[in-house]
């Protein structure tokens, strides 16, 4: 069964909606609540009714009760039989399915369940908390080369790749055998093994610069017997970068957030000043100046403007998706 991603986010919405309530919700308190659905009463009932359907096709237990003290009809999803029975996995079926769930969370869809939550509560429902619910959208992973790593490491296949360390000005080229995927913190890391060194090393995915290609047949790679790879990578991750300084152009008169905490602001020109930061990291420093939109531009150092440059365009490109998704519905 084919669904748009809105349809796909009111159906979860609803669930998680069906599951963190004690008590039957009505149909009307449902329409309050989840997003995506329309404000008449007509059509809300056709989409309502079409959505009940499709979560009994998916096999979600639906129950229908009445409420004790209106005697109106709602709705709920027991927990108990919502839950999956127990079933057991082999360790490689546990990892792949570990890494899964987090590719899965997606950011997006946390703040409209958040959102649906919180309009019960607001309404005097009580709702069970959402760790509970067996839904945990959490962690998005929007770093472009995770796709070419994750077929890596799930097929066992070495990769090459141009990757620019802390503190490096230029990226060197990485052939590497994969051992496996690891977020920490929002941030992603590939670890494996670096051939050119001759050693286990831990990259950060957003350091990855262009397309990571194959570099060898599949199943070349074997993981080593007892290898913990999440230790690994909390164990090799870089260490922190130290300060460095950037020069930026102020718009006069705006980005007093920045001026705030900037050295030496001097004029520059008719409607600009410029003036020295200090930051530690480009890509954690970039999408903060780059909220400040057209009345920020850096000056030097070169990674940190392409930085922004860069987080600017992506969030152009999203810009464009959604408004392409807006046109097609």
């Amino acid at each position: 069964m084919a669904l748009s991603r809105r349809k796909t986010e009111r159906l979860l919405n609803l669930v998680v909606c069906l599951l963190a309530t004690r008590r039957y919700l009505t149909a009307e308190q449902i329409r309050r609540a989840v997003p995506g659905y329309p404000d008449s009463g007509e059509a809300f009932k056709r989409m309502f009714e079409r959505d009940k359907e499709e979560l009994r096709e998916l096999g979600v237990p639906l129950e229908v009760g009445s409420e004790e003290e209106t005697g109106e009809i709602g709705y709920r999803i027991p927990p108990q039989d919502y839950e999956l029975p127990e079933i057991h996995l082999t360790p490689d079926e546990t990892a792949v399915l570990g890494l899964a769930a987090r590719v899965w969370r997606r950011a997006a869809l946390a703040e409209a369940a958040s959102g649906a939550l919180l309009k019960l509560r607001a309404a005097g429902i009580e709702t069970s908390e959402t760790d509970s619910l067996g839904i945990e959208p959490r962690v998005d992973t929007e770093e472009p080369a995770f796709p070419a790593l994750w077929e890596a490491v799930k097929n066992r296949y070495p990769v090459a790749f141009d990757y620019q360390g802390v503190g490096r000005t230029a990226a060197t080229r990485r052939h590497v055998r994969p051992w496996g995927v690891v977020s920490r913190r929002g941030r992603w890391y590939l670890v494996g093994y670096d051939t050119d060194r001759q050693d286990t090393r831990v990259f950060r995915l957003s350091r990855i610069v262009g397309e990571v290609a194959a570099d060898g047949p599949p199943g070349s790679v074997t993981v080593p017997e007892g290898v913990d790879i999440r230790r690994l990578a909390f164990e090799r991750m870089e260490t922190p970068a130290e300060a460095r300084s950037a020069t930026v152009r102020l718009r006069a008169g705006a980005a007093q957030g920045l001026r705030r905490w900037a050295t030496d602001v001097r004029p520059d020109g008719p409607g600009w000043d410029t003036a020295r930061l200090s930051f530690h990291e480009a890509e954690r420093f970039a999408p903060y100046l780059a909220r400040f939109g057209a009345d920020v531009v850096v000056l030097d150092p070169p990674d940190l403007r392409d930085a922004v440059i860069q987080r600017l365009k992506s969030v152009l490109a999203g810009h464009d998706r959604g408004e392409a998704r807006g046109d097609a519905g």
